[in-house]
């Protein structure tokens, strides 16, 4: 695909053909929200291990007291008492009863619990004046069972997950790695926050965006900044390809006298998959390996910089992790105000935020700028697909969320 431009969803499908998973590693279940699973897990044991309680009550045959009424109650024989976690048992006979607490297990012979809100307790014995089906009773191995998977490789883990593969007997669970990122700020302007900022130099924001995205995942990085010269991009990139599991250079990326980085990973005998997509915000974006591991190249402008981190290299990322969907969240929105694209056979994006609406969500397009400052409130992104140049107002449409 070398010097060729690319739709889109050529670009994204290529780029995740060339990326699988890390190895797998195993963490604490603590430690383990988020995270992709990287093979099924399967109980190891009953939960609930015994027939338990849901109500406070008493355990009864339910034979014995199914006539029960306020007028004509059952008087039952109180044994003993029972909570959750208790190892004694009791065994019921009929005309006698055990005092439950929820979660407490069933003792040997009864067959039901009448909740206590339907009793009438007097000294040793217990009135019982309804029975109120259903039999208020947990069986055995009805939360997990013994040896049933309750965990598909390629899941993300939710907190209750992680609390489920506990209810389960895990304490630990496989996951595939997580990514270090190497990103490498380029150009003779820059200079890295907190550092005086000469004349005509700018503050680099561009890696600390990106490195605050990669946060957000839990994608930790590795971050530097050089100059334009060749000498210095190469060793910055052979340094992070060999220290991180994937490289984002961020600026330099198209074909001016200054911009080198492509050059630099000729010359250092990258895989180039790609360098140009049809689509804007972000056309310069190329993608490809060095030494097996993934390279993502993005412009320098803020808007096309970000534009190309969430389309690219922020799903590649994702990949890398064991995402089997990875990218942004996508949900229905209403487009405020209708948006134009002067060129159908590319796909345009635009920053906006999202507002609550009458029924669905009111995305509100911003007016394209090319600074930073301009989609600083984005929470959202819309696209004007490839094949189309128009979306008129009203439309439902897919959206990212930036939040």
């Amino acid at each position: 695909m070398k010097g060729m431009s690319l739709g889109l969803k050529e670009a994204l499908r290529l780029t995740l053909e060339h990326i699988k998973p890390l190895p797998a590693e195993n963490v604490a279940l603590i430690d383990s929200v988020d995270r992709v699973a990287a093979s099924d897990s399967y109980s190891l044991v009953d939960s609930p291990s015994v027939d338990t309680s849901r109500k406070d009550g008493y355990a009864v045959l339910s034979r014995e007291v199914a006539e029960a009424t306020v007028e004509n109650p059952v008087r039952l024989l109180i044994l003993g008492s029972m909570a959750a976690g208790g190892e004694k048992d009791i065994h019921v006979k009929p005309g006698t009863t055990v005092r439950l607490l929820t979660g407490a297990r069933i003792p040997a012979g009864a067959d039901a619990v009448v909740a206590e809100e339907f009793t009438k307790q007097g000294g040793n014995e217990v009135l019982i004046e309804s029975f109120a089906e259903p039999k208020n009773i947990l069986p055995r191995g009805s939360d997990v069972t013994f040896r049933k998977c309750i965990l598909r490789a390629g899941r993300q883990i939710s907190p209750v997950m992680a609390g489920l593969l506990a209810v389960a007997g895990h304490s630990v669970v496989p996951v595939f790695g997580n990514p270090v990122a190497g990103i490498i700020g380029t150009g003779d302007e820059i200079v890295e926050p907190g550092k005086p900022l000469a004349y005509g130099k700018v503050y680099a924001s561009n890696v600390i965006t990106l490195a605050g995205w990669c946060n957000r995942y839990k994608i930790k990085t590795r971050v530097t900044i050089v100059k334009d010269d060749y000498d210095a991009i190469s060793s910055a990139i052979k340094a992070m390809s060999d220290e991180t599991d994937a490289v984002i250079t961020s600026g330099g990326a198209w074909t001016g006298d200054y911009d080198m980085v492509a050059q630099v990973l000729e010359g250092l005998g990258w895989k180039e998959v790609f360098h140009r997509i049809r689509m804007g915000p972000g056309k310069a974006v190329g993608f490809g390996t060095l030494n097996k591991k993934p390279v993502f190249v993005l412009p320098g402008g803020p808007p096309s910089n970000l534009m190309g981190f969430l389309q690219i290299a922020l799903p590649g990322l994702l990949a890398l992790s064991g995402h089997t969907n990875p990218g942004l969240p996508v949900i229905n929105a209403r487009l405020v105000s209708e948006i134009r694209d002067s060129d159908p056979d590319w796909t345009d994006f635009f920053f906006g935020t999202l507002e609550p609406g009458d029924g669905l969500p009111a995305f509100y397009p911003m007016k394209k700028r090319s600074r930073l400052s301009s989609i600083a409130e984005a929470t959202a992104v819309a696209s004007i697909p490839e094949g189309q140049d128009y979306l008129p107002e009203g439309s439902v449409i897919y959206v990212q969320s930036l939040k």
